[in-house]
C-alpha cells in the first residue's frame, strides 16, 4: 500500500500503479520458446522493486491459442504451455508475499469454439446448452442473420452444418458468442470469477466487455460515415448499434459486483472500446454496485501524445459522485509500443521519461506494460513470423500486435535472459540493447527514473489520488494541477520538440526531468511543484 493511500483511508486499487504482464513474453523457465507462470514467479522481484502495488497477467488458460489466449477452452485450468494450477498458486503466494496484488483477465464474451460448453450447444437445437451461445437461422436466401461484421474482418455470422444455423463472432469464428442474456450463462461464468477469487486473485480485468450482449432481434448496423481514416476492415464501415453495447450490460455487471463483494478488497476493471466508450465506460462504474475501473483506447491508438488529448481524456472523468475511478495506459497488448508512435528515434529516451512521469501523474490508475520501464519500442516482426490473426488476415494495412509482444530482454546473453535462443518472436535488436541487468546498474536509466517517479506519486497524495483542479494547454505546453489532503501540485510538460518559457511556476519543486526549470522546459521536459502543503 502507497503511504498516501494509507493516509487517506482508501482501498488499495484507488490510485495503485500496475504492471501487465504477457505470459508468452515475460520469461520463458523451462526453455521451449514460451514464457510461463514459473517464469513470471521467478522475476516478480524486478516488479516488486519497482514499487507497484499490482501485477495483471493476460490470459493463461487453456486455449487452443488462436487468439493468444483470449479463445479460453476451460475457465478453470491453466494451458500447459504455461504450467499448471500449482504453479499458479506459486505466483500467487509469491506475489502476495511482495506485497503484489493480482489481476487476470476474464473473457465473457465469448469462448474458444473447443470449449466443452459450445461442443454440447452445436450438437443440437434441444440440448440442455442449446441457448448457451447466439444461434440463429438464415435469412430466407441463406444469408447470415444479420450485417454484423467481425472485428478480424469479414461478416460476424459462421454457418454450422450440425444445427442448421449460424453462430454469432464478434472476433475470429473460432470464438463463438456466449449468450450473456441467458441466466444460465451468467451463472456459469459467475461461478468461474469465484473458482479464482477462492484461489486468492485480488482483482480482474473483464475483456471486451461491451461486446458481452447483442441486440436479440438482430437487427442491422446502420451504415457509419466517412471520418477520414482508412477503412482496412468491413467493421470500419458500421456504426456498432446492435451487435454491443447492449442496454442490460450493466445489470450482469452489477451480479458481478455483489459476487466481489463476497470478498476483501477485490478490484474490477473493465476494457471498453468503441465510439461510445464514455458513456458506457460510466455506466460500467456507475456508484457502489458495478465495476470499480475501466479503460479505453484514447491512448493506446492515438498517432501522437498532445496536451488536448491530455486535457480531454481527464475532463471525462470528473471528481464527480457516482462516477467510477478511471486506468489509463500508453501500451498494451494490443497496441504499438508508444516510442514508436509518439517521437522520433533520437527524442526517445528523453520522451520515454516524459511518458512515464506524464502517467504516474494522471489522476486514476497507471498501467504499465511489461518492457514499457526498459524504453521497448515496436519490433518490425516478418510476414514469415507473425501470429497475430488479425495482422495476417490484414496484411499489410494492419500494424501487427505482434511488435509489441516480443519477448523481455533480461540481461545481455544469447537469449537476452528470456530463457530460449529461439524465442516465439524475436526479440528486435532494439530492445536486445535495453535489458533489466545493465539498467539496473546504471543510475541513469529509464528503468531506475521509472522507479523513481512511482516512488513519486506514492509519496504525495496530490499525485497519487487528487483531484484534477484544472488542466490547461498552449501550444505544445501542458499545464494540470491536482490536490489532495491540502496539497497542491502543479504538473508541466512540454510534449513538443522545442524549447517552452515558463511564467509563474513557483513552489517547491518535486521533480525535473529533462534540463526543465522553473523558467524553461526544453524539448520533452517536465517539472512538477508543490504550491501548498
Amino acid at each position: 500500500m502507497s503511504q498516501a493511500g494509507e493516509t487517506s483511508g482508501l482501498p488499495w486499487w484507488k490510485g495503485a500503479t500496475i504492471y501487465q504482464i504477457y505470459p508468452r513474453s515475460f520469461r520463458d523457465s523451462n526453455g521451449d520458446g514460451i514464457g510461463d507462470l514459473p517464469g513470471i514467479t521467478e522475476r516478480l522481484p524486478h516488479i516488486a522493486e519497482l514499487g507497484i502495488d499490482a501485477i495483471w497477467v493476460s490470459p493463461f488458460f487453456k486455449s487452443p491459442m488462436k487468439d493468444f489466449g483470449y479463445d479460453v477452452s476451460d475457465y478453470a485450468a491453466v494451458d500447459p504451455i504455461f504450467g499448471d494450477l500449482d504453479d499458479f498458486d506459486a505466483m500467487v503466494a509469491r506475489s502476495h508475499e511482495l506485497g503484489l496484488k493480482v489481476l487476470i483477465d476474464q473473457v465473457y464474451s465469448h469462448t474458444s469454439d473447443e470449449h466443452e460448453w459450445f461442443a454440447e450447444s452445436r450438437s443440437s437445437r434441444e440440448n440442455p446448452k442449446a441457448d448457451w451461445y447466439v444461434w440463429a437461422d438464415a435469412k430466407p436466401d441463406g444469408s447470415p442473420p444479420s450485417n454484423w461484421q467481425s472485428v478480424f474482418g469479414g461478416p460476424a455470422w459462421t454457418w454450422d452444418a450440425r444445427r442448421g444455423q449460424y453462430y454469432l463472432h464478434n472476433f475470429l469464428s473460432s470464438q463463438p458468442q456466449l449468450n450473456l442474456h441467458n441466466r444460465e450463462v451468467q451463472d456459469a461464468v459467475l461461478g468461474v470469477m469465484r473458482f479464482w477469487l477462492e484461489r486468492g486473485v485480488d482483482g480482474f480485468r473483464i475483456d471486451a466487455l461491451n461486446f458481452a450482449m447483442h441486440d436479440p432481434q438482430l437487427r442491422d448496423n446502420p451504415p457509419a460515415p466517412a471520418n477520414g481514416k482508412a477503412r482496412t476492415r468491413p467493421f470500419d464501415f458500421q456504426i456498432k448499434k446492435y451487435n454491443q453495447s447492449h442496454p442490460d450490460i450493466p445489470a450482469f455487471i452489477e451480479r458481478i459486483r455483489s459476487l466481489t463483494d463476497e470478498f476483501d478488497g477485490i478490484f474490477t476493471v473493465a476494457e471498453v472500446g468503441g465510439d461510445d466508450a464514455v458513456r458506457e465506460m460510466r455506466l460500467f462504474t456507475d456508484g457502489e454496485t458495478h465495476l470499480n475501473s475501466a479503460y479505453s483506447f484514447n491512448f493506446l491508438y492515438a498517432d501522437a501524445l498532445t496536451p488536448e488529448l491530455v486535457c480531454s481524456s481527464l475532463a471525462e472523468w470528473p471528481d464527480e459522485e457516482r462516477l467510477g475511478w478511471p486506468s489509463w495506459a500508453f501500451e498494451n497488448h494490443d497496441a504499438p509500443r508508444a516510442l514508436s508512435r509518439w517521437c522520433e528515434p533520437e527524442e526517445r529516451d528523453a520522451f520515454a521519461r516524459l511518458k512515464a512521469l506524464l502517467l504516474v501523474s494522471l489522476r486514476g490508475n497507471a498501467i504499465f506494460y511489461y518492457g514499457e520501464e526498459l524504453g521497448l519500442t515496436q519490433v518490425d516482426i516478418p510476414f514469415d513470423q507473425l501470429h497475430d490473426p488479425e495482422a495476417i488476415a490484414n496484411w499489410p494495412l494492419t500494424l501487427s500486435r505482434d511488435g509489441a509482444r516480443t519477448p523481455m530482454p533480461w540481461n545481455d546473453s544469447a537469449c537476452a535472459g528470456f530463457g530460449s535462443t529461439t524465442p516465439w518472436l524475436p526479440l528486435g535488436e532494439e530492445n536486445r540493447s535495453r535489458p533489466v541487468e545493465a539498467q539496473r546498474k546504471d543510475k541513469d536509466s529509464l528503468l531506475n527514473f521509472t522507479r523513481e517517479a512511482i516512488a513519486l506519486r506514492k509519496a504525495n497524495p496530490a499525485l497519487h489520488h487528487g483531484r484534477v483542479v484544472s488542466c490547461d494547454h498552449e501550444g505544445d505546453l501542458l499545464v494540470f494541477s491536482r490536490e489532495a489532503d491540502g496539497q497542491r501540485l502543479e504538473c508541466r510538460f512540454n510534449l513538443g520538440s522545442k524549447p517552452v518559457s515558463l511564467d509563474n511556476c513557483q513552489g517547491r519543486v518535486l521533480m525535473a526531468i529533462n534540463g526543465a526549470s522553473q523558467s524553461e522546459l526544453p524539448a520533452h521536459a517536465a517539472i512538477i511543484t508543490e504550491i501548498s502543503a
